[in-house]
């Protein structure tokens, strides 16, 4: 048995970063498949508080929440880094993800899966945070810097996860005409080979979307 287990779901994002950030360490996991409407004893056992995906357990000790897993591979597995080395950096990459978990992932899932007034309202405020990741991103290579790392790895939703909610749902809100500089980015990233490796199929994730979103 793997002395590391990742307790996910394939489609989520949050499993998927998780997983990319064991990859691009080269470091030997199990991944355990959790259905979300009927959880595994293991997964309440191992996370108790929240009863979330995803967790990482190592060595029998469990730790909780994507960024947090991160951040915990990052300082066990000290060779290949993602979080870059000066404070002041790491800080801000921890800002950014932040500002990506807390306020644009529920923003874009607002925008992309309600109807009417909710959605109008949520995709004009989803539109002003792509403007606020575009102004970071400008004049970079990477979200990160000048080098794929951490804050890449969280922002995937963004560069993959949401085109393909994008697809399912016929809102095209993050475009090249209008997102230049997001869409550049996503490309450069996607076509990292680690990445681009280690991302759900997307026919398989339509229809997962359809499975679970579909009225």
């Amino acid at each position: 048995m793997k002395k590391v287990k990742v307790f996910g779901v394939w489609a989520s994002p949050y499993s998927g970063r998780v997983e990319i950030a064991l990859k691009w360490k080269g470091v030997e996991y199990e991944f355990v498949e959790e259905d979300l409407q009927n959880k595994s004893e293991e997964l309440l056992k191992y996370n108790p508080i929240y009863k979330k995906i995803p967790v990482l357990v190592h060595n029998e000790k469990a730790v909780a929440e994507s960024l947090i897993i991160m951040e915990y591979i990052d300082e066990t597995w000290k060779a290949d880094p993602i979080f870059p080395k000066d404070p002041y950096e790491r800080a801000q990459a921890r800002f950014w993800a932040n500002f990506i978990d807390d306020n644009l992932m529920p923003s874009a899932r607002t925008a992309l899966l309600s109807t009417g007034e909710e959605s109008e309202k949520a995709i004009t405020e989803l539109e002003q945070l792509f403007k606020v990741v575009e102004n970071e991103i400008k004049e970079k290579k990477f979200f990160g810097g000048n080098n794929i790392g951490f804050l890449d790895i969280v922002a995937l939703v963004v560069a993959f996860w949401i085109p393909c909610m994008q697809e399912f749902t016929a809102k095209n809100i993050l475009t090249k005409e209008k997102y230049q500089l997001i869409c550049i980015w996503s490309e450069k990233l996607l076509g990292c080979s680690i990445i681009k490796q280690n991302l759900p199929d997307k026919e398989k994730l339509r229809e997962f979307y359809q499975t679970r979103f579909a009225h």
